[in-house]
């Protein structure tokens, strides 16, 4: 997964529209691939970028119970704070999971100590729930209790927000990500114990001017913002069209097909996707996948990841997505990335549940708009 770095100033455009400039940071698969430590990876865990959306297996008894986390693929990062005074975090905005939760000084996991820690003694405005807090994804479960205090995302403040405070942390990989937890933006049914996500406070409260908000992913290190409350068009080119939600948990929508080349390779007769900021990849079917793959000239490694010759990028096709009868395509430059340690890197991945994951690699291509009020997903043309 992939997900937003705050790191610079924030600006409201308007009264109710708040701008959050982001930065681009590596994905733990390119750090671990960097540190000689993928491979060991890999062998060691099943890794499925899947199982973060449990209800899109036919036997959801073997996946995740709670959608959340594909940590090697989280790539935008973004900081919030937490608490009176303030206590700053660094956290995965994730259109794919509903729950906010940090660290806490409680946690005596490794991948705690190496991250910023909630103190509730240090906060003046913390109330402690006496919730315990369990959430499950591919590789274990991230454990702690359910606090309440003040989040603030640069000039939003948001009071009496419950969340999680994690008091236990598994797998050493967690030591390596950049960013401290997670804040979710997907729909409230996601949310564990029925806590009230994030944005839905900022809604009450009447913060936002309009009850949405946009994503512009940069290809470069800065120049990412989220944009709550508001779309602003100096980030996209042409018309916004607009896609209604076919499952209000995830920002799910139906696809009609995939065509390469003009053939219909993928999605054949019609498909449910994501669209999530919170992974990197595109993810589907592996049948389908390989038939991408194959036309574009990539080839699976001994670990599941397709390789491609750079010097082949130029002349692969464009894959297009067919959404509710517009075409929407995605250049090989913009499903590849560039590998300092060996072959070129398709950003196409095998994953064994029957929905498409439009993650990173397709909201830098499209401007992506998340409508609660009306239940849509709005699509454009990013600059």
């Amino acid at each position: 997964m992939r997900l937003l770095v705050l790191l610079c100033t924030a600006s409201a455009l308007s009264q109710g529209i708040t701008k959050l400039r982001l930065e681009r940071g590596k994905k733990l698969r390119q750090v671990l691939r960097e540190k000689a430590l993928l491979h060991h990876f890999f062998q060691h865990h099943h890794y499925d970028i899947g199982t973060k959306f449990p209800h899109a297996f036919p036997n959801g008894t073997k996946v995740a119970t709670e959608p959340l986390l594909n940590t090697l693929d989280m790539e935008y990062y973004g900081a919030i704070s937490i608490g009176t005074p303030p206590q700053d975090f660094t956290v995965v905005f994730d259109t794919g999971s509903s729950n906010l939760w940090v660290p806490s000084v409680s946690c005596t996991s490794l991948a705690c100590q190496n991250h910023q820690m909630f103190n509730p003694s240090q906060s003046s405005t913390y109330k402690r729930t006496g919730q315990n807090l369990s959430i499950q994804y591919g590789t274990g479960a991230m454990e702690g209790t359910v606090g309440s205090d003040t989040v603030t995302l640069a000039s939003l403040v948001d009071i009496n927000q419950q969340f999680g405070l994690s008091t236990t942390e598994p797998g050493q990989f967690f030591v390596h990500v950049k960013f401290d937890g997670i804040l979710g933006l997907g729909y409230p049914n996601l949310a564990a114990d029925g806590i009230t996500p994030v944005f839905d406070n900022l809604v009450n409260e009447s913060l936002l001017e309009e009850n949405l908000f946009s994503v512009y992913l940069s290809r470069e290190t800065t120049g990412s913002v989220v944009i709550f409350g508001g779309i602003d068009e100096s980030y996209f080119t042409g018309s916004i069209s607009w896609v209604s939600v076919s499952y209000q948990g995830y920002w799910q929508i139906s696809m009609d097909s995939i065509i390469v080349n003009n053939q219909e390779i993928a999605c054949r007769g019609g498909c449910q996707a994501v669209v999530d900021t919170g992974t990197s990849l595109v993810a589907g079917p592996p049948s389908d996948i390989s038939n991408i793959q194959s036309t574009a000239g990539a080839r699976q490694d001994a670990y599941g990841e397709y390789n491609v010759n750079c010097s082949s990028i130029s002349a692969m096709p464009d894959v297009i997505f067919v959404i509710e009868g517009m075409q929407y395509p995605v250049s090989a430059s913009a499903y590849t990335e560039q590998n300092s340690k060996g072959p070129c890197i398709s950003s196409f991945q095998n994953t064994s549940g029957n929905l498409w994951i439009l993650g990173d690699v397709f909201i830098r291509v499209y401007y992506s708009i998340f409508d609660r009020a009306n239940n849509r997903v709005g699509l454009a043309k990013a600059i």
